[in-house]
């Protein structure tokens, strides 16, 4: 299933539900449909083979990432996880799929150590102790 229908399918229920939540109006729900219907146009434009891919890099940096911290190895596993940071940031299809999303920011899946290339290396955060 391709991400953009994926994250439509996983909202239509909160639209459902949120007919029943007594703080959003008609209006409001029509707003937040409109919102996501202008991502999902955005999206296509987006490579989703090069996005599932890209999924697939981070899921192993993770993992080696994970390796690293646990094998004592502290400082390469904080190299490695803002040089993946740095790639995911600079990436032109996740650049695109933030502006997609950016009304819809909660909705959108957390890029693992992405905290990392916006903190520098003395900042006391370190990717082994999160």
């Amino acid at each position: 299933m391709k991400p953009a229908t994926a994250i439509l399918a996983l909202l239509l229920p909160l639209t459902a539900s949120a007919q029943n939540y007594q703080g959003m109006s008609e209006q409001d729900m029509q707003n937040m449909m409109q919102q996501m219907q202008e991502m999902q146009t955005c999206m296509q434009d987006i490579d989703q083979s090069r996005l599932e891919a890209f999924e697939q890099r981070a899921t192993a940096a993770e993992a080696e990432v994970k390796s690293l911290c646990s094998s004592g190895k502290r400082d390469a596993a904080q190299q490695k996880a803002m040089a993946f940071a740095r790639e995911v940031s600079s990436d032109p299809d996740i650049q695109k799929m933030r502006k997609c999303t950016e009304n819809m920011q909660n909705m959108m899946p957390r890029m693992p150590y992405m905290d990392q290339a916006s903190e520098p290396d003395d900042s006391g955060s370190h990717v082994c102790d999160q």
